[in-house]
């Protein structure tokens, strides 16, 4: 079963596809030049304590993005 969840939400290590980045036109810009866009698959590594920065694997690279990014990128998972 798949489910949307966002990326904030996922499990350390779990695989997750993009279906969704819910912000404007920087926001869009800013992950598409990290490399994270729709129908890509990513993987998130970490989150830190009290909603700090989140590092996922895009692509064999490691990149960490603020939670607000994180939560604004909508992720399927299968559960």
């Amino acid at each position: 079963m798949t489910v949307r969840i966002p990326l904030v939400n996922a499990y350390p290590g779990e695989p997750c596809r993009v279906v969704q980045i819910q912000g404007g036109y920087g926001l869009i810009r800013r992950l598409y030049a990290l490399g994270i866009r729709e129908g890509k698959v990513i993987r998130k590594l970490t989150t830190q304590f009290m909603r700090g920065p989140v590092v996922i694997d895009v692509g064999g690279a490691q990149v960490a993005i603020g939670f607000g990014m994180a939560s604004k990128i909508i992720v399927e998972v299968n559960r």
